[in-house]
């Protein structure tokens, strides 16, 4: 234990944030940004993913459910190395490790959000809908302004989880040079060559305290939404009822 302590007060800076200032951004905080940001450029992804899931037109729900069940039947280093390979071919030259990861992660874990998002709009009652229908919005207005926004509340907890599983996907960056947590430990441990236990013991602390952490928001943002929930659900519904039954009276 003594010996882990040494190390963190020896290496602390370079765990933290790698080689920054003087070379690349990496470790915890290079893990961190590329995790807030695949989820940041996946969700709109995956929102229109799962509309397009739940759309009534197959030329829709076809192609959506085939990038969903595709991506979450490969293993995400397959991924990797087909945006390691392909992205420079297709654009025309290379590109970093840490923009390779960022598109990996944003193409894997669109299909993952895409699924929770329409989990979360199933989850609504259907009164509301049926109520916006009856009093004229059309099928976008009542999806932009009705389902979208309650939908993505709810799923809140569930994005947040997603973040934790992107933080421990994001170690995978490894084999493509991405300077992030696991790769920064590495360097640690070429240089110390006998504590290898110690060095990664501390990243696997690390990594608990950070997904610990966010598991722990996960459950309070659920746990709150589910008190709002039960408390507003009867109210729309009975809103929801009032205005059919205004809709047909007066037709």
């Amino acid at each position: 234990m003594l010996e882990m302590f040494t190390i963190l007060h020896d290496n602390g800076m370079l765990f933290l944030m790698g080689q920054y200032p003087q070379g690349p951004l990496g470790g915890i905080l290079c893990t961190l940004l590329i995790s807030v940001l695949a989820v940041l450029f996946a969700l709109p992804v995956g929102v229109l993913l799962g509309l397009a899931r739940l759309s009534p037109f197959r030329w829709l729900s076809w192609p959506a459910a085939c990038w969903v069940y595709g991506l979450r039947g490969i293993p995400l280093l397959m991924v990797v190395f087909w945006t390691y390979f392909c992205v420079p071919l297709l654009i025309g030259h290379n590109i970093s490790g840490f923009s390779t990861m960022l598109c990996t992660l944003v193409i894997y874990e669109s299909a993952y959000i895409a699924e929770i998002v329409r989990g979360g709009i199933q989850a609504l009652p259907g009164g509301q809908y049926e109520a916006a229908r009856a009093l004229g919005m059309s099928y976008f207005k009542t999806l932009r302004l009705i389902i979208l926004p309650q939908a993505l509340y709810n799923t809140l907890p569930s994005l947040v989880s997603q973040l934790v599983s992107i933080i421990k996907d994001s170690t995978l960056g490894y084999v493509i040079n991405v300077p992030e947590l696991t790769f920064a430990a590495n360097q640690v441990n070429n240089q110390l060559l006998t504590k290898p236990f110690q060095v990664f013991a501390i990243v696997a602390i690390g990594y608990y305290l950070i997904c610990f952490s966010l598991t722990w928001l996960a459950n309070k943002l659920e746990a709150r939404i589910t008190r709002k929930r039960q408390n507003r659900v009867p109210e729309a519904d009975n809103v929801a009822q009032a205005m059919l039954l205004t809709k047909t009276q007066s037709q």
